[in-house]
């Protein structure tokens, strides 16, 4: 017989999503049951965020030895250690690894139960022979790679983000499917790394951000030796020898030693027995609306799971929304653009709020700043100095959108999401006194650029001239 329990919360997923719920809700003395059939932490501690971020570490540092000579300093003979470095990958992963472990979360109060979970019914899930009647549900299932429908690729050994940070040899050449983040981030890394890298796209790389950005990103790629080839679909693929070769739709091909698939993910919600809870999809498709709760007003699904921006933060976004509205009866709803977004490149991207396409879809009239890095006193210092800010305000000045690329962007990006999420006025952010010399100024500059027609104004010159008759 199935042990039936009763928690006021259940959570599908022991993801960053889901364990901010339980985590959050535990804390409030909420009886939570935390479901996961797999590792906890989810894929950002073991097969994304965490691995990701310390690879590239790991190849930026070979390529600042590298290029030390800039700065007077030279660095002989940079040797990689492809094995050691994967070894720094996977023990930053086992040091992050016991905040998300089991035990944390059954010291916190929390039932954690390791199966797959399955509705049964509208209030009940099934897992690890136990039945759970819940108040609410959670589902933060997260996401999947998308394996493209491309013939003969069942012949070939290909990775995946699940697969790709278990390697202990240098990939002779790696091919890598997709320019989106995941594709672009470890193209860059590997080829800092010493491996020869061709990264293949559909359509024009980081499609998602405006052209003046995602070329920058292209460019650095390109110095870096990576071989990025746009518009260019994959035909054919078939196995040679101990690797593999694409066939392309400009009559080309690739041989490679190793493939990567980068093409986009999808929601992990396969298996859940949705349609038992009470869970249909909406006239859109999507099975949540913008409250992140579905048809079933028990069941909220959050992160990659509800579909939209996949990244760890959005997950911790979107659980905050649910506690407030499963907890406290409060209206919660999630906007895209509260979600900035980083690309951990060399030099970074970082977006927030609208671009300047999208604001210029919703505002019509904006007004758009520049201010370029190499004009920052901090980066002509350090020696780094490509990229520039932009930010985009509307007609009367309020602040919509902005984006940096340069040294450090996902950490200037904050403060710009901050004025975007407050609804901010460019001169108050054109006003804030910041530490010099800082990068953090690059944005600031841009901020300033929109004084400067009231600066040259006839009015302002005739009223200082005034002033001047009095002393």
């Amino acid at each position: 017989m199935s042990k039936e329990l009763t928690p006021d919360l259940c959570v599908i997923g022991a993801g960053s999503g889901g364990l901010s719920v339980a985590a959050a809700a535990a804390a409030m003395g909420v009886s939570v049951v935390l479901i996961e059939k797999a590792e906890m932490g989810g894929e950002c501690l073991n097969a994304g965020c965490v691995p990701s971020k310390a690879l590239l570490a790991a190849a930026h540092a070979a390529h600042r030895m590298r290029t030390a000579r800039r700065l007077g300093v030279t660095a002989e003979n940079v040797n990689v250690d492809f094995s050691a470095v994967m070894a720094h990958v996977r023990a930053s992963v086992a040091a992050i690894a016991p905040n998300d472990s089991e035990a944390r979360y059954r010291a916190m109060g929390v039932q954690v139960i390791r199966a797959a979970a399955r509705f049964v019914a509208r209030d009940k899930v099934e897992a690890g022979g136990c039945v759970i009647r819940a108040r609410r549900f959670v589902v933060a299932t997260g996401s999947a790679p998308i394996v493209p429908n491309i013939p003969g690729l069942e012949q070939i050994r290909f990775l995946i983000n699940e697969s790709v940070f278990k390697l202990d040899a240098r990939p002779d050449h790696l091919v890598i499917l997709g320019a989106g983040a995941v594709g672009v981030e470890l193209a860059q890394a590997f080829a800092r790394l010493g491996v020869r890298v061709t990264l293949l796209d559909a359509g024009r790389a980081m499609a998602r951000e405006d052209e003046e950005f995602s070329d920058i990103i292209a460019n650095a790629l390109r110095r870096d030796g990576v071989d990025l080839r746009e518009n260019v679909k994959a035909l054919r693929a078939e196995a040679q020898g101990a690797g593999f070769a694409l066939h392309l739709d400009d009559g080309t091909r690739v041989e490679g030693s190793h493939l990567l698939l980068a093409t986009g993910r999808r929601a992990n919600v396969e298996g859940l027995g949705l349609e038992a809870g009470g869970v249909r999809r909406r006239k859109d498709g999507a099975l949540v609306g913008a409250d992140l709760r579905t048809s079933n007003r028990r069941v909220y699904l959050i992160g990659d799971a509800a579909g939209g921006p996949q990244f760890t933060h959005a997950a911790n976004y979107h659980a905050g929304l649910v506690l407030r509205a499963a907890l406290f009866r409060l209206r919660a709803r999630a906007t895209p653009e509260s979600v900035p977004r980083v690309l951990f490149t060399d030099p970074e991207l970082a977006v927030c709020g609208l671009t300047e396409t999208e604001a210029r879809k919703r505002h019509g009239a904006i007004r758009v700043l520049r201010w370029p890095v190499a004009e920052n006193d901090r980066a002509r210092a350090e020696g780094v100095t490509g990229g520039h800010a932009k930010i985009i305000t509307s007609r009367n000045g309020r602040i919509v959108g902005a984006a940096i690329a340069g040294p450090g962007a996902g950490e200037l990006i904050g403060m710009w999401q901050v004025a975007v999420a407050r609804g901010l006025n460019v001169r108050a952010m054109a006003g804030v006194v910041l530490p010099y010399p800082t990068l953090n100024e690059v944005g600031k500059r841009a901020a300033l650029t929109a004084l400067a027609p009231a600066a040259a104004s006839g009015w302002l010159r005739s009223l200082l001239g005034l002033l001047r008759k009095f002393g």
